[in-house]
This record gives structure tokens, sequence and C-alpha cells, in this order.
């Protein structure tokens, strides 16, 4: 026939842009048996808490360091925050698991996924804490007696010998939170106090009303 050279065959494109869809649903589902298979899935709960912890950070209903506790968690930390931490173990504890279930054919190697995954998240980890000890600066914390001897504001109504607390500026500039006792009258909020005791068995200052022309610490005018 005239022009038949010129006749393109015919292609069923529904059929080939069904089977693309099929495809990526494949792609899509064998992700999702990945991530929800074992032990895969013990660290994809951890990792959609860990993103919403970040999420309601960024959103500052929350702060970075908020599970942060006293001496005992912030000790071996490098200054970073534990939550910090833990969100790096388990991003890297899901990232090999995930691999190693989509990579490993024989069955009977895939029990050594789980204890790889925690392996890498500690490896990860100390990695971690190595950079923080190398680039960021040594983290001071000021001891209880590093206050003695220093001036105070009182934050409370009053302050009693079973009642008070006050706020204190160290070196650096950062204010904390003390509990404080006194036995003399005159001290409310806004008052200025010396601190001149720690009493280690009720955890608290002892304090008396001072002048605040006199403070050593006070920065010149």
């Amino acid at each position: 026939m005239p022009g038949c050279g010129n006749v393109r065959p015919y292609l069923p494109v529904s059929r080939c842009r069904g089977t693309e869809t099929r495809d990526g649903g494949g792609a899509v589902a064998g992700f999702l048996r990945a991530a929800l298979g074992f032990p895969t899935v013990l660290f994809s709960f951890a990792l959609l808490v860990v993103a919403g912890y970040w999420l309601v950070v960024l959103l500052g209903g929350i702060g970075v360091d908020a599970f942060d506790g006293g001496d005992g968690v912030h000790a071996g930390t490098a200054g970073i925050p534990v939550t910090a931490m833990v969100s790096t173990g388990i991003v890297i504890a899901w990232f090999v698991a995930l691999a190693g279930d989509a990579l490993i054919v024989h069955r009977w190697l895939r029990v050594a996924v789980l204890p790889a995954a925690l392996g890498a998240a500690w490896v990860g980890i100390r990695v971690q804490r190595r950079l923080a000890h190398r680039l960021l600066p040594p983290e001071r914390v000021p001891s209880r007696e590093h206050f003695v001897g220093r001036v105070c504001v009182i934050r409370t109504s009053r302050v009693s010998a079973d009642f008070g607390q006050a706020e204190v500026t160290s070196d650096d500039g950062s204010t904390a939170t003390v509990q404080v006792r006194t036995h003399e009258a005159g001290l409310v909020s806004g008052s200025h106090a010396l601190i001149f005791d720690y009493d280690a068995d009720g955890e608290f200052f002892r304090v008396a009303p001072f002048d605040i022309a006199l403070d050593p610490h006070r920065p010149a005018v």
C-alpha cells in the first residue's frame, strides 16, 4: 500500500503506563516490606519517634537538651546533647538494617543484620564523640562550691530557713537557679544576697543580705 512505509506500529500507551505504575508501586511496596521487616522495624518506629522529637524542637516546643539530666547524664558526651547522640545511633542503625535486609539474599545471613546495625550505631556515636572532642571547646560545668562567695538575686517572694530560690551568674555569663536559705529577714524577690556557704546534706546555699555595690564580680560602669 502507498505510504505504508511511513505507518508506525501501534503502541499500547495505556498498557505501558500501567506497567510503569505497577513497577513504581512494586518499588514502594518493596521499601515498605523492608522497613517493616525484622529487624529494621525495630529502628523504623524509633526513627519515627526521633523525627517527631526534632520536629517539635524546630517548632520551638521543646529544647534540644530537654532530656539531659544531671552530671551523670552529661558525663562523656563532650558537650553534645544526649538526644543528638541517640538520634545519630538510631539513624545509622536504621540505614544499616534496611540495607542489610535489601542486599542479603540468604535468610541465614540476615541473622547478622541486627548485631551489625547495633555495632554500626555504636561506632557512629563514638566517631561523633571524637569529632566533638576535637572540634568543640571543652564544656566547663561549674561546681556548686564555685558559687560560694558570689552575689545572687532572689527570685522567690521571700527567703526563709526552709524556702527560697535565687539566680546566680557564673564567670562565663551563664546563670543558674539555686536553692537558698537564710535565718535573716528582709530578702524578697529582686533583693541581692551573698552566698557564703553550701549545705551538702540539704543541697542548698546559705545566703545573707548584701549591698550590690560591694560585689567584686560586678562589671565596672
